[in-house]
């Protein structure tokens, strides 16, 4: 038990200066992360992307942001010459999806374009009716969509499996590749803010929290023997890896934070009074913003709106 309670604090220490550092990186920085043999994370680019490589070629699961395609491909080329067979979108969010239509296009031989896979949520948010202007060009639409709460596949050897959510949007997926032991969590994991919920498109609180739940039985815990590293290593959709105590105490976060909130409504408090009153009292310095596109009242308040809306 001593052990493993200092390995968890050289864990958490680790974690802080990987924050740091991403802090401190300037905005067009990108930094390649060699997750597994055969897996990397390439953050700095928009959302997080994470890069399977392998005899049947490359698959991606989201493509970051569409200014940073170029830098993106030029990452991936000095990992590997093959093809880019499959995109995997978590969400529609411009961050995530922003470089499909560049990436669909580095084709091999062949000349076949990419596949790129997401929930049919993710192409209604992407393309738009009939007369209206679409939110993405259709070379970055999703080619192969799915309904179902599940869709596996088999790429590189390797069993994928992909599993929708509505949890941050009506959109999300977590990506699980069983060999390689990687889960990729898209938007509903974020190490350096508070979750986004976007209420107005299918997101909620408790939808976020099922996610997380997910995702850390999904996984297997990081316990050291004889000082080897092990475990399943988990990619958020922005910040830092992972592993499935980070997102054991992420899961611990929200659910305290929307627990008191809860309770401040069912003493009758609006809005405005549960957010004088600091609900995220304790997790602000770490996660909290006064600024930016996702301040720590808009996650009050989405909290709040998910909760009244279920109510």
């Amino acid at each position: 038990m001593r052990q493993h309670y200092y390995w968890r604090l050289c864990c958490i220490a680790a974690g802080t200066l990987l924050l740091a550092a991403g802090r401190a990186r300037g905005a067009d920085d990108i930094e390649v992360i060699r997750v597994q043999p055969n897996f990397y994370m390439i953050a700095g680019a928009g959302g997080n992307i994470a890069v399977q490589i392998g005899p049947d070629g490359v698959l991606l699961v989201d493509t970051g942001a569409a200014r940073m395609s170029d830098r993106v491909m030029a990452e991936i080329r000095k990992l590997t010459s093959q093809p880019i067979r499959f995109i995997i979108d978590t969400s529609a969010d411009a961050d995530d999806v922003g470089g499909n239509e560049k990436l669909a296009k580095a084709v091999g031989a062949d000349g076949a374009a990419a596949v790129i896979i997401a929930t049919e949520n993710v192409l209604t948010r992407m393309s738009a009716p009939t007369g209206k202007q679409a939110a993405f060009p259709l070379a970055a639409w999703p080619t192969e969509t799915f309904f179902q709460k599940q869709k596996p596949m088999y790429f590189n050897r390797e069993g994928i499996q992909i599993m929708s959510h509505a949890a941050h949007s009506d959109g999300d997926s977590v990506v699980f590749f069983r060999r390689s032991d990687v889960i990729v969590a898209g938007g509903i994991y974020d190490t350096t803010r508070f979750p986004v919920i976007d209420v107005e498109k299918g997101g909620g609180i408790q939808q976020e929290i099922d996610a997380l739940n997910q995702i850390v039985e999904l996984a297997i815990p990081s316990i050291p023997m004889m000082w080897q590293e092990g475990g399943t290593q988990v990619i958020p959709g922005r910040g830092w890896l992972a592993d499935q105590a980070d997102v054991v105490e992420y899961r611990d976060m929200v659910t305290i934070i929307r627990d008191v909130v809860a309770d401040m409504m069912g003493k009758d408090m609006t809005l405005e009074q549960i957010q004088a009153a600091n609900p995220t009292r304790g997790y602000r310095k770490q996660y909290g913003s006064e600024s930016g596109s996702w301040t720590t009242s808009m996650f009050v308040e989405a909290i709040y709106k998910s909760l009244t809306a279920k109510k």
